[in-house]
């Protein structure tokens, strides 16, 4: 008989499993999801591109966008500890990314105060020092709200396990070409991004939290 493989909840892996494990019984977690046109995603992205010395990912067009969707929203960044939320005036995003030691979520701080290149200046160097286990604590645990990015691969919508002890989580998926009725009610074909946001119900109802991915898909619909 051939030897199973055994994966042992030990090490790094062992953490990760703690703590998603842990999200989970200790919240009240409710994920809702949404589709957004991203025409305007991809054009920006591929306009800086075009003029910036750095390359542009979609993920600091889109932790750009955040900056300005939790003026309205402040409900949903933050973190939960000693049965209260504590709300950030900072907008620091944790960025998750899979190495090869495991998932890690390095944050980028004060993102509300910070151009899309200067964004993703930010979260290379994170990601190059994440790779090498150079990270600080502040920045693996000082984050406000956590996003997920699973475009590169054919997933479009999933639950993101929040990042405890934050409020809330977003997750974006694979853009696909899509027909869509316009404000004309003509079949166009867009480029459809599917958005996951799980929000702990403790703190967040789904009213507000409805209004939050909505107003974020309208941010990333309107961005010039």
């Amino acid at each position: 008989m051939a030897q199973s493989r055994i994966i042992r909840f030990s090490g790094v892996r062992g953490m990760i499993a703690s703590k998603m494990h842990a999200s989970l019984s200790e919240g009240a977690q409710l994920t809702y999801c949404a589709e957004v046109d991203a025409s305007s995603l991809v054009k920006v992205r591929r306009d800086l591109n075009e003029s910036a010395d750095t390359k542009i990912g979609f993920e600091d067009v889109i932790i750009h966008a955040l900056g300005s969707v939790f003026k309205d929203h402040p409900l949903l960044n933050g973190v939960i500890k000693d049965g209260a939320a504590y709300l950030s005036d900072n907008v620091n995003i944790s960025v998750a990314v899979d190495i090869e030691t495991g998932l890690v979520a390095p944050t980028v701080f004060d993102i509300q105060s910070k151009t899309i290149t200067q964004i993703s200046e930010a979260r290379k160097e994170l990601l190059e020092r994440a790779r090498k286990g150079k990270l600080t604590v502040p920045e693996m645990t000082g984050g406000s709200f956590t996003i997920s990015n699973l475009g590169l691969t054919r997933v479009q919508f999933f639950t993101p396990i929040i990042n405890a002890p934050q409020i809330a989580m977003l997750g974006f998926g694979r853009i696909e070409m899509k027909p869509v009725a316009n404000a004309k009610e003509d079949v166009v074909i867009r480029p459809m991004m599917g958005v996951s946001l799980t929000a702990d119900h403790r703190v967040v109802d789904g009213a507000p939290a409805g209004r939050f991915l909505t107003d974020f898909c309208t941010a990333i619909e309107n961005l010039a």
